[in-house]
């Protein structure tokens, strides 16, 4: 992150309370909840001379939703989109006018000079080769994570980006949130004391079942690029539902691990400068969707992180569960010898124990008046909530990993979320998977990404 951007995240403070001192214990504020927010200034505009020209290839709701979002960064313009359903592409020039380049080649968005930057939401099976060809043809990329469909795929894509010295950036959106960037200094402020453990959960549930997504009543071999569709996997008849809906099979998805996981892994390993576990193990099943998907609809993963120089041993548990009837929600929590922390994309709820010596007078007093033996040990009291929040206003994490992606694009900088980082968050996501397929713990060297035989 560039020093303009991390001064446009200035924080500020609504208590008389630093991070240091929090992280000290110096002020007790009881078990009243606290809050504190993030503020963000106004950037300034650039000029019409000054846009940055994308195209989207993959046009379905994560890829229209990132244009969304990167059209609200000022000097981006979009060129061209690709897709390979013909709907999509009439509903692009709908959407954002009749002027668009549409078509269902990615080559021949790549070809094209007047386009600076392009952003990857395809089935996962297609974001390596994409990405790889859309480096290798001089144009940024903003890949969708997981960064690669197969653990196998991610050293290309490093090599790729190495030598093409383009910017790529992953799209765990949480990674540029200030609710991560909160998390990420108050962990290293010292304020849960030595970190031991961590989890995520996520939930999710629809009438329809999660994954359904609707299938349009024209789809056919007429309007759907099928045979370019499986052209890199196995070879099928046309199937509408395996194109529409393809998150549930896995030639083409990587199932809730790839899809959510994923985003946890990004986070934690933005948070504590983790490069990820050395241990994978996972389990789960198929419990209610029982509707042709070929993935669980619950996955339990625990993880091993070794003793590493940014961070002590801990140990991780992830939960995802789509058979969820509360609807559930989405957390990542950081548990240490001192406190813990409960972290989403735009707050962070810090809990710190309160513990007084033995020796404090006013302690020894009232332990006396209560009629309670005073041992010489330490007494853990109610935790001290503090709770910090994102500014009424902020745009949120997508917003801000667009604006950190366009920024180094323009300054010829770079990003946290490179390929190097994306496939550290997507391989313990695919060895997830890999762990539950095949029934057994995996073993991975985080520092050299390689699997590691038993």
């Amino acid at each position: 992150m560039s020093n303009n951007e991390s001064n446009r995240r200035k924080f500020i403070r609504s208590l008389a309370l630093s991070t240091a001192a929090v992280a000290a214990g110096t002020r007790a504020l009881g078990n009243e909840n606290k809050s504190a927010h993030f503020t963000i200034q106004q950037k300034s505009r650039f000029t019409a001379n000054d846009n940055i020209n994308i195209a989207l290839i993959g046009s379905g709701g994560m890829g229209v939703q990132d244009t969304i979002t990167a059209l609200q960064v000022p000097g981006v313009k979009l060129i061209a989109v690709c897709d390979l359903y013909d709907g999509r592409l009439q509903e692009a020039k709908t959407r954002w006018g009749k002027d668009i380049i549409t078509t269902r080649s990615y080559k021949e968005i790549l070809s094209r000079k007047d386009i600076d930057a392009v952003i990857i939401a395809t089935p996962d099976h297609w974001h390596q080769q994409i990405s790889i060809d859309a480096l290798k043809a001089g144009k940024h990329v903003y890949c969708e994570k997981p960064m690669v469909h197969s653990i196998l795929e991610g050293p290309a894509v490093i090599k790729a980006q190495k030598e093409s010295g383009k910017v790529f950036q992953v799209g765990s959106q949480g990674v540029s949130s200030l609710g991560n960037e909160k998390a990420k200094e108050l962990l290293k402020s010292g304020a849960i004391g030595e970190l031991n453990y961590a989890e995520g959960f996520w939930a999710r549930h629809s009438p329809t079942g999660a994954w359904q997504y609707p299938i349009p009543a024209d789809a056919s071999p007429a309007n759907v690029d099928w045979e370019t569709y499986v052209s890199n996997t196995v070879k099928r008849p046309f199937d509408a539902t395996r194109f529409f809906r393809w998150r549930n099979y896995k030639d083409y998805g990587t199932g809730m691990s790839g899809d959510l996981f994923v985003h946890l892994f990004s986070s934690l390993h933005f948070i504590t400068n983790s490069v990820g576990p050395s241990k994978v193990y996972a389990a789960g099943g198929l419990r209610y969707w029982k509707d042709g998907r070929e993935v669980p609809d619950v996955l339990l993963g625990t993880f091993d992180y070794h003793q590493h120089q940014a961070h002590p041993a801990f140990n991780l548990s992830l939960r995802c569960n789509f058979v969820d009837g509360t609807s559930g929600t989405t957390y990542l929590k950081l548990v240490g010898s001192e406190g813990s922390m409960d972290i989403t994309w735009d707050s962070v709820t810090l809990k710190r124990n309160k513990s007084f010596a033995s020796d404090d007078p006013f302690f020894l007093e009232q332990m006396k008046k209560a009629g309670t033996p005073v041992t010489g040990r330490k007494r853990i009291l109610p935790p001290e909530e503090y709770t910090f929040e994102a500014e009424k206003g902020y745009q949120g994490g997508p917003y801000d990993h667009f604006v950190n992606f366009f920024t180094a694009i323009r300054n010829g900088g770079n990003v946290t979320e490179d390929a190097v980082f994306g496939y550290r968050a997507a391989a313990p996501a695919l060895l997830c998977n890999d762990s539950y397929n095949q029934d057994t713990a995996i073993l991975w060297d985080p520092e050299k990404m390689q699997l590691v035989k038993k």
